[in-house]
């Protein structure tokens, strides 16, 4: 016998993006009924687990993969001004909760951790320098640091200079104020503020198994994975959070806008050290480039991480390849997921990305040696006995249609979304968590346009996110007054 629910908001995922659209849309509208399905016993379990994602408060200040370097010699910053604003819109809502006491104390969840890149050799140190003279150019990377002197890269990264070769051409740039993000501890933060609100349920160990649409809401087939009754919920939006899970039930949906996509799963690794003496000397995030076909996910960086309240040192992360589209996951998924209306694009996306495949198999076959020679480039006292792998999460890259080649692989996040507003998705990986603010926003700007445009609505997104509808790219002082608030109320400076 199947148990019937009705509610307004479901939201399908307990990671990050839904327990972001969840609190925005219950301070937008307390009387709104919230659900929230997880088929983990608890929320955060997958990608936005602390140990699960590189915690990194993706600003562009650190990964060199979003300033590429141009033909003639240039560095494109466009990417990374976009990413540093939309970092900072997620830094403004998280500053907003933790003064309303939505969230408790900002050090539970985010911390001051400096942002470094480190390079050697001629080409890439004059890369940087070139990255730095362009960034540095734009008020919203005014602070960042540029030096060549061993002497002050001995302070800002000593694991990392300990018995570093005098002869090498080094350099690195600096943000003081970066930060290291435990995304699983603000997530379940979240979903407990929710709970207390009155019209929220949450359903652990339960799994959509089916979806469609009928008389303008959605009829959401729910198995309950613990023992009990399976759920029908009528549902006036759904929006589907699910991590790598978000694609199949995308296709579920039969929505038109799901037709060409696919996914490509990539797995990831972290060498993981043990000796609390070589944790403590080491305090900062450092990314270095990344190997020729690699994904964005896999640029190597050393990395201090505060996960669960605890310090730890990474390294990594090192791709591989699995057809699971979730850590907890089915080997069927990749499997699965081809349908008629993506092979065309997922044949495409195969064919034209030979290079990341044959990155994907020597990773898979590294040994321990091999990995540790590698963190040797960033800690070249690295003792192996020390470090251990451990497995990080599943991102599910982006496969879209494509005229030219039949399909793309694309890195980064995008979102789906029903023409009537009905439905969203969220589908791609990195930057991600740290985007979780604006990607939401724009949910509510696709989907609840309506509403947004309200005087009501409008008040409340900007004394949420003060700088809701401007522009930090362009807005020089609405920058300096919005980061001076953040960095002071998340004491991250």
């Amino acid at each position: 016998m199947t148990t019937h629910l009705d509610t307004d908001i479901l939201l399908v995922g307990g990671g990050i993006m839904s327990a972001t659209l969840g609190t925005l849309l219950n301070k937008l509208n307390p009387d709104l009924r919230i659900t929230l399905v997880e088929q983990q016993a608890e929320v955060a379990s997958e990608s936005s687990d602390g140990w699960n994602n590189a915690g990194t408060g993706h600003a562009g200040y650190c990964e060199l993969n979003y300033t590429p370097q141009n033909a003639d010699g240039s560095v494109s910053i466009i990417r990374a001004l976009k990413i540093n604003a939309a970092f900072e819109e997620s830094l403004q809502f998280w500053a907003w909760l933790v003064e309303q006491g939505m969230l408790a104390d900002p050090a539970s969840f985010i911390n001051p951790t400096p942002h470094a890149s480190f390079v050697w050799g001629e080409k890439d140190v004059a890369f940087l320098k070139k990255r730095h003279q362009a960034l540095r150019e734009h008020h919203l990377f005014a602070d960042m640091e540029f030096s060549e002197d061993p002497a002050v890269l001995q302070q800002w990264m000593p694991l990392v200079m300990a018995s570093r070769n005098a002869g090498t051409p080094l350099a690195a740039t600096r943000v003081a104020y970066g930060s290291d993000v435990d995304f699983g501890s603000l997530t379940r933060q979240l979903v407990r503020h929710l709970a207390t609100q009155p019209g929220f349920s949450l359903l652990t160990r339960h799994a959509v198994t089916g979806l469609k649409q009928r008389n303008g809401r959605w009829q959401v087939k729910v198995a309950n994975l613990s023992p009990g009754k399976p759920l029908t919920i009528n549902a006036g939006f759904v929006f589907l959070g699910a991590g790598g899970a978000a694609l199949p039930l995308l296709q579920k949906s039969g929505i038109k806008e799901a037709k060409g996509y696919g996914g490509f799963p990539v797995s990831g690794q972290w060498l993981v050290c043990h000796n609390p003496e070589v944790i403590s000397r080491h305090y900062a995030k450092v990314y270095g480039k990344a190997p020729i076909g690699a994904p964005p996910m896999s640029v190597p960086h050393l990395d201090t991480r505060i996960i669960n309240g605890k310090p730890a040192l990474l390294f990594g992360p090192f791709a591989g390849f699995t057809t699971r589209f979730l850590k907890q996951g089915s080997l069927l998924d990749l499997v699965s997921s081809v349908k008629p209306g993506n092979l065309k694009s997922m044949l495409g996306a195969g064919r034209h990305n030979m290079d990341l495949t044959r990155y994907l198999v020597g990773e898979v076959f590294q040994s321990h040696k091999q990995r540790v020679a590698a963190l040797r480039n960033f800690y070249p006292e690295a003792n192996e006995s020390e470090w251990s792998l451990v497995s990080a999460g599943q991102r599910v890259q982006i496969i879209k249609q494509c005229d030219q080649k039949g399909g793309r692989l694309e890195f980064g996040t995008e979102i789906v979304s029903a023409e009537d507003g009905s439905l969203a998705a969220l589908l791609g990986a990195s930057p991600g968590a740290s985007t979780s603010v604006p990607a939401m926003v724009e949910v509510l700007q696709r989907c609840f346009a309506q509403q947004l445009q309200s005087s009501a609505w409008q008040g409340r997104m900007q004394e949420m996110v003060h700088s809701y509808g401007r522009s930090l790219v362009d807005d020089d002082e609405l920058l300096h007054t919005v980061r001076q608030r953040t960095l002071a109320r998340l004491k991250l400076a």
